[in-house]
């Protein structure tokens, strides 16, 4: 995946975490909630990933081989970086969670820590006010919960591949609007992935079927060239008036 990628409506976590067990286990975890994620196992790798694309929020330990995670935190802070920072470290002391707090944290998680305690403060630092992702959306008969991943077309479920939610949120999110391809390879894979030259236009055939297997009509616009575009007015075909 072309590493110089721009994104801007996708949910994208990094995991600032020395060790691989650890982080593959968040990195599985988060993205069977639907989020894209990507690992860095040094303060240094951090600084590279957050120069070439932005993240709706980082998981950060501590005690990393190249440094403090508290004192990155906070040069990172003056410079102007604004999304979520839950902090998960072995540090549990009173004291230790004060000075990642003042350092800029937004929650400070306590090793060892279940995964799905990690998934939801996770999802709670997403809904404050002011970020990006809404619990429930919502576009004429279609309805997505983003906690559940769960989607229906009037009330009838939808059944999706992770992929196929990922890329329905995307599309709900910018609703209106065409959804530029790049944004949504950049949110549906990690930098790693290898994407052949028609994975988005098959997911997004596969997501029209199920779609119109409910009665939902042509409702998601191929515009060749530049990206995807669901309309978010007109009531879709079976939809409810």
């Amino acid at each position: 995946m072309d590493s110089n990628l721009q994104q801007d409506e996708s949910m994208r976590i990094l995991i600032v975490e020395d060790s691989d067990r650890l982080a593959g286990l968040i990195a599985d975890v988060l993205k069977r909630d639907g989020y894209a994620c990507d690992v860095a196992a040094t303060l240094a790798d951090a600084e590279n990933a957050l120069a070439v694309a932005e993240f709706d929020a980082v998981l950060l330990d501590l005690g990393l081989p190249d440094g403090d995670g508290v004192d990155w935190l906070r040069v990172q802070r003056r410079a102007g970086f604004d999304s979520p920072v839950l902090m998960l470290t072995a540090r549990g002391a009173l004291d230790d969670r004060i000075i990642g707090l003042d350092a800029g944290a937004d929650d400070y998680l306590v090793k060892p820590a279940a995964m799905d305690e990690i998934s939801a403060r996770l999802r709670a630092l997403l809904r404050r006010p002011g970020r990006r992702m809404n619990p429930v959306l919502q576009v004429s008969g279609i309805r997505f919960d983003t906690t559940s991943r769960q989607a229906t077309f009037n009330n009838a479920p939808l059944e999706l591949t992770r992929r196929e939610a990922n890329f329905l949120e995307l599309l709900m999110r910018g609703a209106g609007s065409v959804v530029l391809r790049q944004k949504i390879e950049t949110a549906l894979y990690d930098f790693d992935d290898e994407i052949s030259p028609n994975a988005i236009d098959a997911i997004a055939s596969r997501l029209r079927r199920r779609l119109k297997a409910h009665g939902a009509g042509d409702c998601i616009h191929t515009l060749r060239g530049l990206g995807y575009l669901l309309e978010d007015s007109a009531r879709f075909p079976g939809s409810p008036s």
